[in-house]
């Protein structure tokens, strides 16, 4: 492994990756999968495996599994943790909703990506707060050229159309990244042998109803590089969505289970700003500054006419902040870094009836200090520590609350060979903060405030091992060990507060335990020839107590794929998707009653064929087999597929 950089690293040239937009760079940037724990898939993939969400592009990971719940949001949980304890990132900057901290990964699409970079347990501390169980980042196009970019249209099964284009130019000092597109959909197909268990069944034809969504994204991005080290850019990005709620299809006869929900809109507008400035031969500066707006609309219908809703709820969430970091390579062996960051969230329920308008305002800090050190030619250290505060600045009606957390970081590794394979362990201590939701929701009068809460804790153990073990291979393998405190649950309280004698209430009083191996490894078998296979297997228990099943997580996965090139103008690709031992609560009961999930097993053909060196035609089937199978009680997922895109480079 190369030695630290004992001077300022030079920007990277030659790749269209945001540099400036991403997180964990040592010297020089990783390649390919990166090191340790970290992973990465880059636009090639994602347009040739048809991801148009970033649910879709990530799913392929080991240790990755996606759920889709009751509100029609695709989220992902990270060996056990949810998308509230592994928080998503555009450019290093935090994307998360401030009122719940999730967020719907179906609603952000992958056309201006250059890649999506995910760490684990050894995630840099210098992502920020709430990185307990890891962190995704999504690094959007730098432009290499002077003038580039690249179209493409689509269309698939349930009348989905896409329309996407980027246009970038970098002209030596400075350079533009223009990006617009469109995705819609009117509904899916349901699998063969479906049936709609409600007593009144909504789903009756060979489609799902409710189903439409529409996405539409704009991002514009200018940047200034007056040589070779610094750089300032500045972006915008606004979304567009709206979507339907299919309806609950599942043999549950809770009162709420079926919901007939409709988003009429779904908008995020952001602006943000940043640098790197070098300061001497030593010393680089790096800045995050944003403001991120979010706007969310839900009409609540009676029945599945979609007659008549009550009043529209919605919500505005505003995020602002910003962090400094300063990076230091005077000490031979050491690169030191420290960061400060700094975030307000603040959210509002808009007036509804007699209820007044409600308004909550957080503040986050956090102090950041890390030191990547070369102990010999071939060990590498990393050590790094954090001091993390949250406050309630403003708070409807309810005493306001604080908590703060401290996490630690420790990576040790050794170079196997010179081209970056490695040996590595990793220990780390890290912490979630309660959201907005989590401290003062009254779950529509059932709960009780609690302003206090805790942040939740992790200690993490994994060791593994990165890198090509034979010719023409190149793999990874990991065993992870991770115990949770203080994880946040709901309980019940002697209380007349709620209307009768007890209420629900948020409390740190959960303790789980997560373990599992990953496996990947991707071989070139010959020159038309190449497979690669991921495997999890994740145990999750219950410690406080073992009669409460955790769920949305399957016990081991499989995702593989076999890729054939006959000629140089075809590529043909099968993938195989496999699970087994996902249990989920059944609607409307929430842990009071689990449902075992029958493993499944569904294959995709894709098949890309190039008449010239710009173009490309992408078709194929995804569930070949219209195989019935859910990842949540009483929602199905798409049946046999069909789907073809042309794209055009220019």
């Amino acid at each position: 492994m190369a030695a630290l950089a004992q001077t300022v690293p030079a920007a990277e040239t030659g790749s269209q990756t945001f540099t400036l937009g991403t997180v964990e760079v040592s010297g020089q940037r990783q390649a390919d999968q990166g090191a340790g724990d970290a992973q990465r898939v880059d636009s090639a993939e994602m347009a040739q495996a048809n991801a148009n969400t970033v649910a879709d592009a990530v799913r392929q990971m080991p240790g990755i599994n996606l759920s889709r719940n009751n509100r029609n949001e695709e989220t992902i949980n990270v060996r056990g943790f949810d998308s509230r304890q592994v928080p998503i990132y555009v450019d290093g900057i935090p994307l998360y909703v401030p009122y719940d901290g999730y967020v719907d990964l179906g609603r952000f699409t992958t056309f201006d990506l250059a890649e999506i970079n995910v760490a684990k347990a050894g995630a840099s501390l210098l992502y920020g707060p709430n990185t307990l169980g890891g962190a995704v980042n999504l690094v959007t196009r730098k432009p290499v050229k002077a003038f580039e970019g690249d179209a493409r249209i689509g269309f698939g099964s349930g009348k989905e159309r896409k329309a996407a284009v980027n246009l970038g130019g970098n002209l030596g000092s400075w350079y533009y990244q223009l990006g617009a597109s469109y995705l819609d959909a009117d509904n899916f197909p349901l699998p063969k042998g479906f049936k709609d268990f409600k007593a009144k069944p909504s789903d009756t034809g060979n489609h799902r109803e409710n189903a439409y969504r529409t996405d539409k994204r704009l991002s514009f991005k200018v940047g200034l590089t007056p040589n070779a080290t610094d750089e300032y850019a500045l972006g915008y990005v606004r979304q567009e969505g709206e979507k339907g709620n299919p309806v609950y299809t599942g043999t549950s006869t809770g009162k709420n289970a079926a919901r007939y929900w409709r988003w009429p809109y779904w908008d995020k507008d952001s602006i943000y700003f940043l640098s790197t400035t070098r300061i001497g031969s030593s010393n680089v500066l790096k800045t995050r500054l944003y403001h991120d707006t979010y706007k969310n609309g839900l009409d609540m219908y009676k029945d599945g006419s979609y007659a008549q809703h009550d009043p529209t709820s919605s919500y505005k969430d505003v995020s602002q902040g910003g962090s400094v970091e300063w990076a230091n390579y005077s000490l031979p062996g050491h690169e030191l870094r420290f960061a400060l960051h700094y975030k307000q969230d603040e959210h509002t329920d808009a007036a509804s009836g007699k209820d007044p308008e409600k308004h909550y305002r957080d503040v986050t800090t956090s102090l950041v200090a890390e030191d990547r050190i070369q102990l010999g030619e071939r060990w590498n250290l990393t050590l790094g520590l954090s001091h993390e505060k949250r406050k309630a600045k403003e708070v409807y009606f309810w005493s306001a609350g604080s908590t703060d957390a401290t996490n630690g970081l420790a990576k040790l590794s050794y170079a196997l060979t010179p081209a970056g394979d490695e040996i590595y362990a990793i220990a780390s201590h890290k912490t979630r903060f309660p959201t907005i939701k989590d401290r003062y929701s009254a779950r529509m009068g059932r709960a009780l405030p609690n302003p206090d809460l805790k942040a939740e804790v992790a200690n993490h153990l994994e060791l593994g091992v990165s890198g090509a073990p034979w010719q023409g291979g190149k793999g990874q393998a990991a065993v992870f060990y991770s115990r949770v405190n203080n994880q946040i649950q709901t309980m019940t309280v002697d209380s007349t507060a709620c209307g009768g004698t007890t209420c629900d209430q948020a409390q740190n009083v959960g303790k789980t335990r997560n373990w599992g191996l990953e496996l990947s490894l991707a071989q070139k078998l010959s020159a038309q020839w190449s497979a690669s296979a991921g495997y999890t297997y994740l145990n999750r228990t219950n410690l406080s107590d073992r009669s409460i099943t955790l769920t949305d997580t399957p016990r081991q996965r499989v995702f593989a794929s076999l890729q054939w090139n006959p000629h140089a103008q075809w590529q043909l690709r099968t993938e195989l998707e496999a699970e087994q031992g996902r249990k989920v609560p059944l609607a409307a009961s929430g842990q009071s009653s689990v449902y075992q999930m029958a493993g499944y097993g569904v294959l995709n053909l894709r098949a890309r064929y190039l008449p010239r060196p710009d173009t490309t035609l992408d078709f194929g089937v995804a569930n070949v087999g219209d195989k019935w199978y859910e990842l949540a009680d009483g929602l199905p997922m798409p049946g046999r597929t069909l789907y073809v895109n042309l794209g055009y480079r220019f």
